[in-house]
């Protein structure tokens, strides 16, 4: 069983007043849903656009790489690494949305919103080594925040029968919780690990998570999340 989100210390603590906090708990939003069957895992935009070439605070990082969350990347990088470990292991899919190179075609609201997002270069959109697919890895590029709009990820889902997706990667406030409401409305149960995300703001990641917690995912450690797929498998 997983615990509730009120056992334990959260990553949204000192940002979410506790008597808002309170209210949620009291009116029971935020049950934990538990893992189905067969799981999946999916890391999405964990590319070196999104996290510079080499661990740098951020605000070194966007120098060279607009787009990079600097340190914020290279911590969630271990717990990513982590599940890809246990994923490889138990024989679950692994899917890897991704953030696809843009062109002069792929201007639209967002890019005229964030115009850097055009000016990548070229290598900003490898997949990060120490997290990179394998041969029988799933690839899925994709042009908007949820990995699901304009993609083929539900039937790949649907094909392999998941029934649970782990979502991971960046950023929480943008992709991450795009996906996850897309999923949660699919019917999918979701799962966030809270330490193998991130955002290039601490505030937004720690609000983006209160609200997938309390509405659309389960939220725990990475290491509280293996403990779980073990059971499963």
């Amino acid at each position: 069983m997983l615990t509730a989100i009120k056992t334990r210390g959260r990553p949204w603590d000192g940002v979410i007043p506790e008597n808002e906090q309170a209210l949620y708990r009291k009116t029971g939003w935020g049950m934990p849903t538990g893992l189905g069957k067969r799981p999946a895992l999916l890391i999405i935009d964990v590319q070196y656009r999104s996290m510079g070439d080499k661990p740098l605070p951020i605000e070194e990082a966007i120098e060279t790489l607009p787009t990079s969350c600097g340190e914020y990347g290279w911590r969630a990088l271990p717990h990513i690494a982590r599940l890809v470990e246990v994923f490889r292991r138990m024989g679950a899919p692994i899917l890897y949305p991704y953030v696809a190179p843009k062109g002069p075609h792929n201007r639209g609201q967002f890019e005229q919103k964030v115009p850097g997002v055009m000016d990548i270069p070229q290598h900003g959109y490898d997949f990060v080594a120490e997290v990179a697919p394998a041969p029988a890895d799933i690839l899925i590029p994709k042009f908007q925040a949820s990995a699901f709009h304009g993609t083929p990820l539900t039937s790949h889902l649907v094909g392999l029968g998941v029934d649970t997706v782990v979502v991971t990667g960046c950023t929480t406030s943008g992709c991450i919780r795009a996906t996850a409401i897309d999923a949660c409305a699919l019917n999918f149960k979701v799962v966030v690990p809270e330490d193998a995300v991130y955002d290039r703001s601490q505030t937004s990641h720690a609000v983006n998570l209160f609200d997938m917690a309390s509405k659309y995912a389960d939220v725990m450690p990475t290491e509280e999340l293996v403990g779980a797929l073990r059971q499963v498998a």
